[in-house]
């Protein structure tokens, strides 16, 4: 099989629990990083390199055996299968699935912010992120792990793509990248914060970061 991950050089979520979870079930892939200007060619025409066609002109996209496919969800569960890292039963899958939509739904919530030039709007916006959107997101995530009495990943007993995803998620967030945000705006939710400690120290993900990036992001 071959497999090739598409996304820029950033170290973002949805491109990450592709990644990741394919290199933790040490499933080989090509790990294809694109430029700005070849983003932005994607979002216009739909066409990367003037000859890949990308469905929904936005990115990642996996490409399996030549064939192109898009949407986070349904590419994360892709390779989370093929590592191992997704459930096999149904009711456990639907709970990880959650996890990667709110994954979304946060982005969502917060790209607006990124894409704002005026200042003073980017700070009103950025402000009730901190103050009100987030915190409730996040509190919505931690009494799902609070409800996990006998685990501290999102499902089960065990880390799957749900916890990879909420773990480059916070470390968007803590990586002070999206100012007035403050970077510790997750530790008020030791069970949602511990997901990014405990995927954080996993050896294939300390080894992918040193690999890939030359230090812990």
């Amino acid at each position: 099989m071959d497999l090739k991950v598409y996304y820029s050089h950033k170290p973002f979520w949805r491109a990450e629990v592709l990644r990741v979870s394919l290199f933790i079930g040490e499933i080989v892939f090509e790990d294809v990083r694109i430029t700005m200007e070849e983003f932005e060619e994607v979002i216009l025409t739909g066409k990367l390199r003037k000859s890949i066609t990308i469905p929904f002109h936005q990115l990642p996209v996996l490409e399996i055996d030549g064939e192109i496919i898009g949407q986070t969800a349904g590419i994360a569960r892709y390779c989370g299968k093929l590592s191992n890292l997704y459930p096999k039963d149904d009711l456990l899958a639907s709970k990880v699935d959650q996890i990667i939509d709110t994954a979304t739904d946060i982005t969502n919530l917060v790209s607006p912010t990124v894409r704002e030039k005026d200042k003073n709007i980017k700070r009103k916006m950025r402000e009730k992120l901190t103050n009100k959107l987030l915190p409730r997101w996040f509190t919505y995530l931690e009494k799902i792990l609070e409800k996990n009495k006998h685990s501290n990943w999102f499902v089960d007993n065990k880390m799957s793509i749900a916890d990879i995803a909420m773990w480059r998620l916070l470390g968007w967030f803590k990586s002070g990248i999206l100012e007035g945000v403050p970077t510790d705006i997750s530790e008020s939710y030791p069970k949602l914060n511990n997901i990014h400690t405990e995927v954080h120290k996993h050896p294939k993900v300390q080894e992918w970061m040193l690999k890939t990036y030359g230090k812990e992001i």
